[in-house]
């Protein structure tokens, strides 16, 4: 829904989901969510919780 509602609105702007690194090393590692991610081509941004850093934007 965010997404749809944010191409209406701002089309040139790009919708990331922000991940804590321990989430992703764990969770988004697992085959059915790689396959989510690519099916749906969600961009990632993976940050450390403790730092308050942002480690990697995935595309």
């Amino acid at each position: 829904m965010n997404r749809f509602a944010l191409s209406q609105k701002e089309p040139d702007r790009a919708l990331y989901l922000a991940v804590p690194s321990d989430t992703y090393d764990s969770f988004f590692q697992l085959p059915f969510t790689q396959m989510i991610i690519q099916q749906y081509q969600l961009r990632l941004l993976i940050y450390n919780i403790e730092n308050e850093v942002i480690i990697t934007w995935q595309n």
